[in-house]
């Protein structure tokens, strides 16, 4: 039984099979709380909740005062926008709107024939949907739908990103670019602090009636003791995954400033890429051919100068043939004649 199994939906026979299989048809996704939800989306969902815990839990409330209150704050809306703005992502249908009107997401789509159409989308109308749509529409293999003002589909969000749901997407990268950043700053705050000035980290009234090698963790309302190795092991893991988050949010981050300062969408961008990349290809070709011409020449140009009389040569536009003995004799020119 494939119980954990994912039909692949092909648009072209698989190898060694018949050029009359049937594609089967697939479920449309409504957004992005589609189950069973990807691997990645899982992994996001519990890097948001590990951060929650361990920032909130853990190490804002061993800030002293006023820095804690601060960090509160900050880390706190940052996190509570950045929770917003996904769930937004997520549950916004990005489909085209005549999808949207027409759709019954609960039956599959017809399966995609090449014998009917060269491409899904062909003057401007799907032949899977059956709706008409504009320029900037993509059929998403992957949400099986007509996307209006497609940009990407993401896994980490199991939904496209379109013209309806851009902004909160843009806005949800950007919360979880500074909220990380901010994270960043305290938990290696207090893992510098604690082996220079450990005293600044014990300033909660609960530090007094422990001992100086406990620390307390989850606090004020829960204060849960433990040891000093295991605040810094935590911390160090904490800070290696915000090493990592830091890196992917500020690479996505800065890609996407990118192309809202040229005003396209990745699929766009995407396709630039392709085109410039054909275009080096062409031209590659054509010198590879262009060379391959030029020493062909060259090798003709060898074998007729081969093809000589030997002991001939041509001086001033008269011939000059070596004599057996060693002389010269030198021969008339064309002119001459």
């Amino acid at each position: 039984m494939k119980c954990f199994g994912r039909g692949v939906r092909r648009i072209a026979p698989a190898p060694n099979s018949s050029k009359k299989e049937v594609v089967p048809p697939v479920i449309p996704k409504v957004n992005g709380w589609a189950c069973p939800p990807p691997c990645l989306q899982r992994t996001g969902w519990l890097v948001f909740t590990y951060m929650a815990i361990v920032g909130f839990g853990i190490y804002i409330p061993l800030l002293p005062s006023p820095w804690s209150q601060a960090a509160y704050s900050l880390t706190g809306i940052a996190f509570i926008v950045h929770l917003v703005s996904h769930i937004a992502t997520v549950s916004i249908d990005p489909a085209n709107a005549g999808v949207r009107a027409k759709m019954n997401y609960s039956k599959p789509l017809p399966a995609f024939d090449r014998k009917k159409q060269p491409h899904v989308i062909y003057n401007m109308e799907c032949s899977l949907c059956e709706v008409p749509v504009g320029p900037k529409v993509k059929h998403c293999s992957f949400c099986n739908k007509c996307v209006e003002n497609f940009d990407h589909h993401c896994d980490w969000l199991n939904t496209c990103v379109g013209g309806r749901n851009y902004w909160p997407f843009f806005t949800t990268v950007l919360s979880a670019f500074i909220g990380t950043v901010l994270l960043f700053v305290i938990v290696l705050f207090v893992f510098i602090e604690h082996y220079v000035a450990p005293s600044n980290l014990r300033t909660a009234p609960q530090f007094d009636h422990v001992s100086d090698g406990t620390w307390l963790v989850f606090l004020p309302l829960a204060p849960i003791e433990t040891s000093s190795a295991g605040l810094l092991v935590v911390a160090f893991i904490t800070l290696m995954l915000l090493s990592l988050c830091l890196l992917m949010s500020s690479h996505l981050l800065s890609f996407h400033f990118y192309l809202c300062y040229r005003h396209i969408s990745t699929y766009e961008y995407i396709l630039e890429q392709r085109y410039e990349d054909k275009t080096k290809k062409e031209k590659a070709a054509k010198f590879s051919k262009a060379s391959a011409v030029k020493q062909d020449k060259l090798k003709e140009k060898e074998v007729e100068q081969c093809k000589e009389p030997a002991g001939a040569k041509s001086v001033e536009g008269g011939l000059v043939v070596q004599d057996p003995l060693g002389s010269s004799i030198m021969g008339p020119s064309e002119d001459s004649l």
